[in-house]
């Protein structure tokens, strides 16, 4: 972790990511929650994902952790619940990379939700 990213990322936020869809029920499948550090604001932009679907964010999480993808389950806050949907997780619907412009050492990640 960087010394910007160390001294900024100072809450906690919780993933569950996407593993898809049961072939029986088709319902989503998740993977265990995974807390991490971050930063946030909750802001209404209009964005369009990868898939160039437009949407409204909510949130905007930054963050460090290079993992985090389109589909994954996303809260601000630690939670231990294993459905995401019973802890009021959002969809991540973008993520975007920036570089770490001071140290090099990890790029930073902004993830809409």
């Amino acid at each position: 972790m960087s010394a910007s990213a160390n001294w900024s990322y100072t809450a906690k936020a919780t993933v569950w990511p996407w593993l898809g869809r049961d072939d029986w029920t088709g319902l989503e499948q998740f993977g265990p929650p995974q807390v991490f550090d971050c930063d946030y604001s909750a802001e209404s932009k209009r964005m369009t994902d990868a898939k160039g679907v437009e949407f409204t964010t909510r949130q905007i999480i930054y963050t460090e952790r290079a993992d985090i993808k389109q589909g994954d389950r996303l809260l601000i806050g630690e939670s231990v619940l294993a459905s995401p949907i019973a802890a009021g997780a959002l969809e991540v619907r973008m993520v975007k990379r920036d570089a770490d412009t001071f140290e090099r050492v990890a790029d930073d990640y902004q993830v809409m939700t």
